[in-house]
């Protein structure tokens, strides 16, 4: 099947891919406002905007970070890194609130494709979250849910492939089959 909508936000939808290699541009602060409205008006149960963001670009506190995950090269190549977090002080629903926050970075990701930049939601710097909140000075009420990685993305051809939606739908009751 084609990677084709019929409006430009379905567009971005369905062309947006996860980068992990950028140039060494810089993201300028407008882009970086709008990607930040864009994660801020993510929906959130009773408009709590439960999510805090810090914008980070200092090279030091790149190299710093980088050092808190696998994908070091990644972190340590982006011009910018946006540090998401469950501010556990205003949550009154856990998972709706992890819901909420999934969405948030989720707009800042399709934020970034439609500006022309790159970006990738990394999850396992979560497994050093004390030394990433140690490094960026955070409270004890904020609890890392992921780090962005966003910059102009090296150019080269980025595919992907999802399951058919017959294998992951189904119809009405689970085990009947959805038909495309």
């Amino acid at each position: 099947m084609p990677v084709k909508g019929e409006s430009k936000v379905i567009n971005t939808i369905l062309n947006r891919r996860s980068v992990r290699e950028f140039t060494d541009k810089t993201v300028s602060k407008e882009d970086i406002s709008i990607i930040l409205n864009s994660g801020h008006w993510a929906p959130s149960g009773l408009n709590n905007q439960p999510w805090r963001f810090i914008v980070i670009r200092d090279r030091e506190t790149i190299q710093k970070l980088s050092e808190c995950t696998h994908y070091s090269g990644i972190v340590a190549g982006a011009p910018l890194l946006i540090a998401t977090f469950l501010d556990n002080e205003t949550s009154y629903n856990r998972t709706k609130d992890l819901e909420a926050i999934g969405a948030a970075v989720e707009n800042m990701l399709l934020t970034c494709c439609d500006l022309g930049l790159g970006g990738v939601w990394l999850g396992e710097i979560l497994n050093q979250k004390e030394k990433v909140n140690s490094i960026l000075d955070c409270p004890s009420d904020l609890e890392l849910m992921a780090v962005l990685a966003i910059g102009e993305p090296v150019p080269k051809e980025r595919t992907s492939t999802r399951r058919a939606l017959s294998e992951i739908v189904f119809n009405e009751k689970y085990g009947q089959k959805w038909e495309e």
